[in-house]
């Protein structure tokens, strides 16, 4: 932890300036306190690694501090630094958190000897920590709640065990991923691993190679022998994200592997197979890639055996908040801030936009704000001109939400088609839908046809 942050704490300012110097000659990044109460004070603004507190000082002497300072933060490493030491004061400086105890002068490597050691243990409860938090957050991410979600969840309980192939849809941006986590966390294989392939990252040779392995020598820089993805999964759950992207030549030999659960290394001769459970995902509809002729028609059935689809943002609203939650507390931790509070307006705001790019496009706002946000407050000023917001003045209180989101969706997709000209294509990237989905929701909405349509 060389970029640690660090708050030296003592009222002489020759002895802040040597310890100043030898922690950033380390690497660590250093801040001073004259005394106990403005160390109290950065400390509410600012998320520090370590503290190196001085017990005799003016205005609030060091043990009141160390206190406060651990009430705020409970991980805070603190090593104590004194001129006036005795057994009493080392006990009740443990008692109140302290990591460690040194009497003044104390020699400079001892004391970066110390920091390195309260350093490391803070990093390890750190990343502890962090794990529990992301675990409970990614499940309570996918769950929302919403109706909507709460009954995907509730078919992802339901088909979770066994190995039923699983075909995740949606919108980009929706959390396909962590639903597919979510998936193999419930599932009979969570002992087992989650390998994850993205089907758009890799050339056509190479993405062979990454599913299937391969052999050395099968193609020039192939220096040695290498498991692919389905070896690594065995035993767990193969997670296929962007499936609609994947290469038609790969396409029939994926089809072969869910067919057979056999396969073959590249520049191999010898037939593996691999227990694994296929987990897909596409923003695709794949129907019409099928018949547009880029997606084999007998993968898509072999793939189509249960569908999830992940409702976009827009259409959960009540699910804003916590997500909003969860990544102004990753993001103030990543930048050891200390933002808390999202102020009434501001989520007002949030809840009331249409979020195109859904999750994804939400987290990068969230992000923005914490990195702007002078104090512990995001505040509505902090985002960028999000457009136009729900008209949501012209609907009674009192009236159901879903109504109330019928109403908004219907009106919303009349005045964008208004604006195109009724040019649904035009209408659809406005909206950043897809088409087919578009001409769907107009007629489950009721919306009046216009002759005017490409």
């Amino acid at each position: 932890m060389n970029n640690a942050k660090i708050l030296i704490v003592d009222d002489d300012p020759q002895i802040r300036m040597v310890l100043r110097d030898r922690l950033q000659a380390e690497g660590y990044q250093v801040r001073e306190a004259p005394d106990g109460q403005r160390a109290v004070d950065m400390a509410s603004l600012e998320e520090f690694d370590l503290a190196l507190l001085d017990l005799q000082m003016p205005r609030m002497d060091g043990m009141t501090a160390l206190g406060l300072l651990r009430d705020r933060d409970p991980e805070l490493s603190v090593i104590v630094l004194t001129a006036h030491g005795t057994i009493e004061h080392a006990v009740e400086a443990m008692k109140r958190g302290a990591y460690d105890f040194l009497l003044k002068p104390c020699r400079p490597d001892h004391i970066l000897l110390t920091v390195r050691k309260a350093l490391d243990r803070r990093n390890l409860a750190d990343q502890n920590r962090r794990l529990r938090t992301e675990l409970d957050m990614q499940y309570d991410m996918v769950t929302g709640t919403s109706a909507r979600m709460r009954e995907v969840m509730s078919l992802c309980e339901r088909v979770a065990p066994g190995k039923t192939t699983i075909l995740i849809g949606g919108e980009s941006g929706t959390g396909k991923q962590l639903l597919a986590r979510a998936i193999h966390a419930m599932s009979d294989r969570k002992s087992g691993p989650f390998v994850q392939v993205t089907c758009t990252t890799l050339s056509e040779q190479l993405m062979e190679s990454d599913l299937f392995g391969h052999e050395r020598g099968a193609f020039t820089g192939a220096t040695a022998r290498k498991k692919g993805r389905f070896e690594l999964a065995h035993g767990g759950t193969l997670f296929l994200d962007e499936i609609g992207d994947l290469a038609p030549v790969l396409q029939g030999k994926l089809l072969h592997v869910l067919e057979y659960g056999e396969f073959q290394r590249v520049g191999g001769l010898e037939t593996l197979r691999a227990d694994v459970r296929i987990v897909a995902a596409t923003n695709k509809e794949l129907k019409a890639e099928v018949q547009d002729g880029r997606f084999r028609e007998d993968l898509f059935y072999r793939l189509n055996v249960m569908v999830i689809m992940i409702p976009p943002l827009r259409d959960r609203p009540e699910d804003i908040p916590v997500l909003v939650e969860h990544f102004a507390e990753k993001h103030s931790r990543a930048l050891r801030k200390r933002v808390d509070r999202v102020v009434p307006k501001a989520m007002v705001m949030l809840t009331g936009y249409h979020w195109p790019g859904n999750i994804r496009e939400l987290e990068n706002a969230i992000e923005r704000a914490v990195v702007l946000t002078p104090g512990r407050e995001i505040t509505p000023d902090l985002f960028p001109p999000f457009g136009e917001v729900m008209p949501v003045h012209d609907i009674e209180v009192g009236t159901p939400l879903e109504d109330a989101m019928i109403r908004f969706k219907r009106d919303f997709i009349e005045r964008t088609l208004q604006q195109t000209n009724n040019n649904q294509t035009e209408a659809a990237r406005l909206l950043s839908l897809q088409r087919t989905y578009l001409n769907r929701l107009i007629h489950e909405l009721g919306i009046a046809r216009n002759r005017n349509e490409e």
